[in-house]
C-alpha cells in the first residue's frame, strides 16, 4: 500500500438482544452521526460510503443514511457474512487510498432474532454448499444441532483430538470474555462466569457449551477512513491503518477432510501473514487484539492462525494468561464476539472502533497501557477473512 488511509472517527451503540433494539435504520443513522461527531466532520465532507449488513433487503444502506444526509454520494451496500463490516472498512479503505476520494464512511448493523442462525432462502443452492459437504466428509452432520456450532465445535474436537487439549481450557477462553466485558458498557453480557459456570451451561455441540457461542445480537458501529492529506487539510489526527488484507478460501479448505481448514484456519494465517509483511510488524509486536472469537474454539484456533502463539501451544498460552491483562497479548478487550455480541454486519468495525480507542488511550477501565501497534480479525464462512493492523 502506498499513501495511508487514517481512522479519523469512530462510533458504535451498546449492543441489544433481539427484539430489545431500534429498527436497523436507526441503530445505523445513529452510529454513522456517533462516528462523524468523532472525526469532527459533516457528512457532506463524506464522499461514498460503504454499508454492511447480511440480514436485511436491498439498500437497507441507503434507508440508514438519508436520514444523516441527502447528498447523492454513492452508497454501496456490502454483505460477506460474518466478515461483512470489515469488508466495508476494506473497500473504505481501498477508495481512500486510490486517491479516488478523500473521505469515506464504512457503516455496518444487523437486527437480527432469537435464535441460532438460519438460512433464509430454502429455494436455491445455499452459499455453504462446498462447506457442508466437507463437514459431511470430515464429521457427518448432526440436524439437531446449529449449523455454525457444528462447524467449530467440529474444528474444536479435531484440534483436542491432535493436541489433547481439556475442555475446560474452552470453557475458560469464555471466562476471560465476560471478565473483559465487564467493563465494556457497550457489551450485552457483563456478568462474571466461572469455568465451572461454562461448563454446567447447556451442551450445544461437544466441545461447546451455551456460554461458548457469540449470541445473535442487535447493533450499528460506523467508521470514517480519510488520506493523510485530507486530515492534514482539516487538522484532523487519526489512528493509521498501516496494513490490511483480505482472503478467501483456497483449496486447503476442502481437499483434507479437515474442519480446522473448513472453518479458516489457512485462510486467516494467510490474511495475517500478508498483513504482516505489509507493515513490517512482528506477532510480538502485538499488544492488542480484537479476534474473531463467533466460539472458544475459533478464539483458540486464531492465537495459532495468526501468530500469536506457536502451533499447538494455544492451551498453554491461555491457562498462562498470555492473552489478558498481565499477558503478552490482551486479546478482545472489549469482551469479543462472545460477550459484546455479534450483530454480523456491525462486528468488523466495532472490533475497529474498540482498537481505535485502545491507541488513542480511550478505552477507560479496558485500557491495555503502552499499545502503538494493535491487530484486528473478522472471518465469515463462505468465506472470507480480513486481517488489519493499525498503528499510531
Amino acid at each position: 500500500m502506498a499513501a495511508k488511509a487514517l481512522i479519523a472517527g469512530v462510533g458504535m451503540i451498546p449492543f441489544a438482544k433481539p427484539g430489545a433494539s431500534e429498527s436497523y435504520d436507526v441503530m445505523g443513522a445513529t452510529a454513522a452521526r456517533a462516528a462523524l461527531k468523532d472525526a469532527g466532520l459533516d457528512y457532506t465532507q463524506v464522499q461514498q460510503a460503504y454499508v454492511g449488513y447480511v440480514y436485511g433487503d436491498s439498500t437497507c444502506g441507503q434507508s440508514a443514511l438519508y436520514p444523516v444526509g441527502l447528498t447523492g454520494i454513492p452508497i454501496i451496500n456490502v454483505n460477506n457474512n460474518c466478515s461483512t463490516g470489515s469488508t466495508a472498512l476494506f473497500l473504505a479503505r481501498q477508495a481512500v487510498e486510490s486517491g479516488v476520494v478523500d473521505c469515506a464512511l464504512a457503516l455496518g448493523f444487523e437486527q437480527m432474532v432469537p435464535g441460532a442462525l438460519a438460512a433464509v432462502f430454502s429455494d436455491r443452492a445455499p452459499t455453504l454448499a462446498m462447506h457442508n459437504e466437507g463437514m459431511t466428509r470430515a464429521q457427518g452432520i448432526d440436524p439437531q444441532a446449529p449449523f455454525a456450532a457444528q462447524f467449530f465445535g467440529g474444528a474444536g474436537r479435531e484440534y483436542t483430538a491432535k493436541y489433547g487439549t481439556r475442555p475446560e481450557t474452552f470453557a475458560k477462553i469464555a471466562s476471560k470474555a465476560r471478565a473483559h466485558a465487564a467493563n465494556n458498557p457497550y457489551a450485552i453480557f457483563r456478568d462474571p462466569l466461572t469455568v465451572d459456570e461454562v461448563m454446567a451451561s447447556k451442551k450445544i455441540f461437544d466441545p461447546l457449551t451455551r456460554f461458548q457461542c457469540c449470541p445473535p445480537t442487535c447493533g450499528a458501529a460506523a467508521v470514517v477512513v480519510v488520506s493523510e492529506r485530507f486530515a492534514r487539510k482539516h487538522g484532523l489526527k487519526g489512528v493509521t491503518i498501516a496494513a490490511q488484507a483480505m482472503t478467501t478460501d483456497s483449496r486447503k479448505a476442502f481437499d483434507g477432510d479437515s474442519m480446522i481448514e473448513i472453518v479458516g484456519f489457512s485462510m486467516a494465517r494467510d490474511a495475517a501473514d500478508a498483513a504482516y509483511e505489509q507493515a513490517g510488524v512482528d506477532p510480538r509486536d502485538i499488544g492488542v487484539v480484537e479476534l474473531h472469537d463467533c466460539f472458544t474454539c475459533n478464539e483458540l484456533l486464531s492465537y495459532e492462525a495468526l501468530r500469536l502463539t506457536g502451533d499447538g501451544t494455544a492451551e498453554e498460552f491461555i491457562w498462562t494468561g498470555n492473552n489478558t491483562y498481565g499477558g503478552r497479548v490482551v486479546t478482545n478487550p472489549s469482551g469479543g464476539l462472545l460477550s459484546k455480541g455479534h450483530p454480523l454486519g456491525a462486528t468488523g468495525l466495532a472490533q475497529c472502533t474498540e482498537l481505535v480507542w485502545q491507541l488513542r488511550g480511550q478505552a477507560d477501565r479496558r485500557q491495555v497501557e503502552g499499545v502503538n501497534t494493535a491487530l484486528q480479525h473478522n472471518l465469515g464462512l463462505g468465506g472470507a477473512c480480513v486481517v488489519t493492523l493499525y498503528q499510531v
